[in-house]
């Protein structure tokens, strides 16, 4: 069993505009899994993926503007972030750990038809499913993401890297804020931080940029292997990185030249940084929109 810790719903009271009924879903492992699923049982669902060190709060004001246009959606906390367990020594994450946990909860949930929309490393994770699972996903909205397979990492995300293991202090909600170009107000800082109220329930933010498979990485050989399936992948596959990301600047490229379900003119510019949900949710959500038509879905 790996030793967690499980953030009490007292830290949880405060946050703004976050009205979803929480729901849970244990894995094998014995940990508990959280997600927000709104919306009809049998809309068409879509999957809205977040990264680190965020959680399902950073989809808030994406959650009901996709559910009033008819749609399910389901945004779950990855293990170590939100209201989902978080397993407290860094050696309990790796990888190809977190694609099986969320593996074995997609399964669970019995989805079909998907439409991922993801970003950071709910892309490097969501990407993963759609790899092993092509059939059950009818489409891909990215941002401010990708899948790479051992390529040198920009400087920025070296920075990111050597702060993430060596600062002394690691405040998510300040990360979060200096990563859009929109002043978050106090309460929404808050809330980023509201998950992580014991030094040891940071473990899964502080070990994730280590585990991002650039240069040499035990995971390239897997990621090889998921982009050849993304080569085949035929469906709808959009593209709406921000201008002011300078970790994944340019990302979207690969992306274009090499899914042939990217092969059609709905990719766009959103305006904000890194954390495109924060400064521009409407054009995200209109890129799922967009691209939820042209897959007739």
């Amino acid at each position: 069993m790996v030793k967690f810790h499980r953030t009490p719903d007292a830290c949880f009271a405060n946050v703004p505009d976050y009205p979803f009924d929480p729901r849970y879903h244990i894995l094998k492992s014995g940990l508990r899994l959280h997600y927000v699923d709104e919306g009809p049982r049998d809309a068409i669902p879509v999957l809205m993926m977040h990264g680190e060190p965020s959680w399902s709060f950073l989809y808030r004001k994406m959650i009901s503007p996709v559910v009033n246009a008819g749609y399910r959606v389901i945004a779950p906390d990855l293990i170590g972030f939100g209201k989902s367990d978080k397993p407290t020594s860094k050696s309990d994450f790796s990888y190809a750990q977190h694609v099986d946990w969320m593996l074995e909860w997609f399964e669970a949930m019995g989805l079909n038809q998907v439409l991922l929309a993801c970003q950071d490393w709910g892309s490097l994770i969501g990407l993963r499913l759609v790899a092993a699972m092509p059939d059950k996903f009818a489409g891909v909205v990215l941002s401010n993401g990708g899948l790479p397979a051992g390529q040198e990492p920009p400087p920025a995300f070296v920075k990111w890297k050597t702060f993430a293991k060596f600062s002394p202090v690691f405040p998510i909600g300040k990360i979060i804020q200096k990563a859009t170009t929109t002043d978050l107000a106090d309460d929404v800082v808050a809330a980023y931080n509201a998950p992580y109220d014991t030094r040891a329930s940071k473990a899964g933010s502080r070990i994730f940029p280590a585990l991002v498979p650039l240069g040499d990485n035990v995971e390239v050989p897997a990621q090889r292997e998921a982009w050849k399936v993304l080569e085949q992948f035929d469906k709808p596959f959009t593209c709406c990185f921000s201008d002011r990301d300078p970790i994944t600047k340019g990302g979207f490229q690969i992306f274009q030249d090499q899914v042939p379900g990217a092969k059609h003119d709905l990719h766009r510019t959103l305006s904000g940084g890194h954390f495109i949900q924060e400064d521009d949710p409407e054009g995200f959500v209109n890129a799922i929109l967009d691209t939820a038509k042209l897959a007739g879905v």
